[in-house]
């Protein structure tokens, strides 16, 4: 009778716990699809949150005993809970650091359009894949083209720093800007620059002015925006 007395008191723990590891799963579940991607932050990935406990016989001192069976059962899925607990309070403190930090954030985020209205002759073209002007062929182009006279203003699209500017294959003349938070946006086929590596910009900055230079058909300045080495459309 003490056996099934606590048996039924484990079940019922083990009731309890898989109530608490519902609401874990859905705190979880929030932390990576809703307050990470506000603040474009990596989820952590499942394998971390649900990974194996360390220790080979962690669970020695249970064996051999009655219910030892339900024992290690429960005590691992305390363990775990345990753990999923400190990764999430964990998760929650870089939460509120990305938090603090936003407004530093959107300073440096590209926000603004490069080239003023006013001095637009058109938009030429946009992200994705086209028939390149000058192979004839099709290919993807990972930038938006703003057709303007040669010498007009170029303004930096978020707060950085300068790490290139040059001339470079295809681009021409060259800038590119690391804006931290893994952005970084390139302003190419210019006429001339006014900027050197390592100098800090802020938003709205006159960085550099159109031009043909590179595999360019016209005047123009081919804008890109990348995040984590990857072109943003």
């Amino acid at each position: 009778r003490e056996n099934e007395t606590m048996a039924l008191q484990y079940d019922l723990l083990n009731s309890q716990l898989k109530d608490i590891q519902a609401v874990m799963n859905d705190l979880q579940d929030r932390d990576d699809n809703l307050y990470r991607v506000v603040f474009q932050a990596d989820p952590i990935p499942y394998a971390v949150r649900k990974g194996e406990i360390g220790g080979v016989n962690r669970y020695e001192r249970l064996q051999g005993m009655s219910n030892s069976e339900i024992m290690i059962e429960t005590s691992k899925s305390m363990d775990h809970l345990a753990r999923e607990v400190y990764l999430q309070s964990k998760s929650y403190d870089k939460i509120v650091n990305l938090a603090i930090n936003h407004e530093t954030k959107l300073k440096h985020i590209p926000a603004i359009q490069p080239v003023l209205n006013k001095d637009l002759t058109r938009m030429a073209s946009g992200f994705g894949r086209r028939i390149d002007p000058v192979y004839h062929t099709l290919k993807m182009h990972e930038g938006m083209d703003f057709t303007a006279p040669t010498g007009t203003e170029i303004f930096v699209t978020g707060n950085g720093v300068v790490t290139f500017a040059g001339w470079q294959r295809g681009y021409g003349n060259l800038v590119k800007v690391d804006h931290g938070f893994g952005y970084e946006t390139r302003y190419a086929h210019l006429s001339r620059y006014k900027v050197k590596v390592g100098q800090k910009v802020t938003r709205g900055d006159v960085i550099a002015f159109v031009g043909n230079t590179g595999k360019s058909t016209g005047p123009h300045l081919h804008y890109e925006v990348r995040y984590k080495g990857e072109p943003q459309n």
